[in-house]
């Protein structure tokens, strides 16, 4: 299941990403059924692309990398770490702990392809129409789209859905922002206005909407209670996806069943996948014990991001013998920013140099020996691993964006090629403590009594928020060297549901935070770094950034007219970002890493923007199963 833009904002740093990026869409043929006229004199097309070319033309089957044979059937025992209250993905953002699998009970009118970088094809609606000025889009629902009650999917579900969303959401309110009205405009049709012309991804990203049933929330639960699309349930919810919520026990496991009469089989998007007759997820608050629970064959597959889990902890029998199998994919569908957070609502850290003085103290190369096996790279952009991370010094295009707002942003931005420190050895650490210390006295911080202070006088303490072991360990190998420079620190760790919490409310000094970001930014950026998204509880700008020259660049790279235009404003905007040190970068790698005892399959080769393609690509394997043995 190809993981869209919307996820990126739900969790951070995910597995997949469904980009948008501000192009003139190309959009493919019709199909027969699609032949007649849209409204306003527009054509009916079978999918959005934002690169130019379509792949598969309007009357594709399937994608390439499926199998159209896979046996269906088996059960896949999946591994989430932390816990869940709730199954309303409404207010997944703002209240509870969501269960992933509720988000695998939903479409969206369209779903991306994973052998292309940016097009999608029609899933509940079976086509789209745009005028040129991108003022607007209208969807069409394929006539039998039904929820899992048999009931059709209607233009007022669509409505429906883009509403709660932005009423009870603060990411989607910020995502959809420029949606100003949902209409119903033909039987199954659906036509979305925006407040201006110009923003070429928005008839894409609507595309990406989660269609909720509006009857089912409407209505009343089992016990007569109507239900309340704005607070937290764990009453699984009624969906129209290939599986639905069987059973669960809250907080530790849900399983999803395949729905036999599916209605979507045959749509070419989505033969071939969505093989397995049940996913199980098994829920455990700790990485450690979920790996001794996949050694003893309790779950089938584990995602490893640990690198010294990695490196030491897979040398049981089983993958000696070869009944587990190790393998890494190649992320190629996203970049990423990590790094330690500092809340700019704490005033402490309004000040630049002090934030740079923090960057100065982490000493990455001995943590990347000591913790990582050396398997790590630091990160210096926030769209690490893409063509959109800045480098060296601006020119051409970039320069000339960069031109609008000099006034607004640090000089180094235009003389100084942006570079993280560098330690890993003893010379190295003092000559970057030494800068460190520079900078805070300049900005008016003094050491007394060993203890770094403000021009008042007050001592700068800082608490750092986790809520794992291996986030511990970072925070508990970065505590020494803030301690060297004078500053107070201390490490707090909580539960998944208080961490959180504290989150959403801005509730903290630092934390470890991640974005991904791929490979067609656009509207999504206001929700990371927007000043409108500061104030918003519960919005990924968890930083806090304010600042006039970021939003400018954020619309920049929102109205792009074409793909060079945009990678000059993300870069651009990638050097405001990084010489205002809102983060301490910290490091990425550029695989995930999966262990699996070897039951399944999947066809070869798989998609190069789909990572491991798990679930939805691979199949229960009925022989390999037998060589291995029955599961513990």
């Amino acid at each position: 299941m190809a993981i869209t833009r919307r996820h990126l904002l739900q969790g951070g740093a995910v597995a997949a990403t469904a980009p948008v990026l501000g192009l003139t869409p190309y959009l493919g043929g019709i199909t027969p059924a699609q032949a007649q006229a849209a409204p306003d004199g527009l054509k009916w097309r079978h999918a959005l692309s934002l690169f130019g070319d379509i792949k598969y033309p309007a009357d594709f089957t399937r994608f390439d990398y499926v199998n159209p044979d896979a046996p269906k059937g088996g059960v896949a025992r999946m591994i989430s770490i932390g816990t869940f209250d709730n199954f309303n993905t409404v207010v997944a953002g703002i209240k509870g702990s969501l269960a992933p699998a509720a988000t695998l009970i939903y479409e969206t009118l369209m779903t991306k392809s994973q052998d292309e970088v940016v097009t999608e094809y029609g899933l509940l609606a079976e086509a789209a129409a745009h005028p040129d000025d991108f003022s607007s889009v209208t969807y069409r629902l394929r006539k039998e789209a039904r929820w899992h009650d048999g009931k059709p999917v209607t233009p007022e579900d669509v409505i429906f859905s883009l509403e709660v969303l932005k009423q009870y959401s603060p990411m989607y309110a910020s995502y959809y922002k420029h949606v100003v009205k949902a209409e119903k405009s033909g039987e199954r049709d659906i036509k979305f206005s925006f407040d201006g012309p110009g923003n070429r991804e928005l008839p894409t990203i609507v595309g990406e909407l989660s269609v909720l049933p509006k009857h089912y929330w409407e209505g009343t639960d089992s016990q007569g209670r109507k239900r309340d699309v704005s607070a937290t349930t764990l009453e699984p919810p009624l969906g129209s996806g290939p599986y639905r919520i069987k059973e669960f026990v809250a907080g530790r496991s849900v399983t999803l069943e395949r729905v036999k009469d599916y209605w979507g089989a045959n749509v070419p998007a989505q033969v071939g996948t969505n093989n397995f007759d049940q996913l199980r997820f098994e829920f455990f608050r700790d990485n450690l014990v979920a790996l001794e629970a996949f050694k003893a064959d309790q779950a089938d597959w584990i995602s490893e991001n640990s690198a010294k889990q990695w490196a030491t902890a897979y040398d049981f029998p089983a993958i000696a013998d070869k009944r587990v199998v190790k393998e890494e994919f190649k992320i190629n569908d996203l970049g990423r920013m990590q790094g330690f957070v500092l809340n700019l609502r704490r005033d402490q850290f309004k000040d630049a140099r002090l934030r740079r003085a923090f960057n100065y103290a982490f000493d990455f190369e001995e943590m990347n020996k000591q913790l990582f096996y050396g398997q790590y790279k630091r990160i210096n952009s926030y769209f690490e691993g893409t063509e959109l991370a800045s480098s060296g010094l601006p020119e051409g295009k970039e320069l000339e964006t960069l031109e609008a707002v000099r006034d607004k942003v640090p000089a180094e931005v235009f003389t100084t090629a942006y570079q993280n420190p560098v330690g890993g050895n003893p010379e190295a650490v003092r000559a970057n403590l030494r800068e460190s210390a520079k900078l805070l006295k300049e900005a008016g911080f003094q050491v007394r009594e060993q203890k770094l202070v403000d021009s008042t006088g007050k001592p700068v303490t800082v608490e750092i928020l986790v809520q794992d072991p291996p986030s511990e360990r970072i925070a508990l190998f970065f505590k020494p060297s803030l301690e060297r420079i004078g500053v107070t620190t201390s490490i707090r760790v909580v539960d998944d549901a208080q961490y959180q919490n504290r989150v959403r409310a801005f509730d903290f000094d630092m934390i470890i935070d991640q974005w991904g970001e791929s490979l067609s930014p656009g509207n999504e950026q206001r929700e990371f770094w927007g000043s409108q998204a500061a104030d918003q509880p519960g919005s990924r700008n968890t930083i806090g950034i304010k600042n006039p020259a970021v939003d400018a660049l954020i619309e920049q790279v929102i109205f792009a007219k074409d793909r060079e235009q945009l990678v000059a404003a993300t870069r651009a905007m990638d050097r405001v970002l990084l010489w205002n040190f809102y983060a301490v970068p910290q490091f990425t790698y550029g695989f995930t890493r999966y262990a699996r005892w070897d039951r399944f399959s999947h066809a070869e080769p798989l998609p190069k923007y789909g990572r491991s393609g798990l679930p939805s690509l691979w199949w229960y394997d009925a022989e390999k199963a037998a060589r291995i043995g029955k599961r513990s």
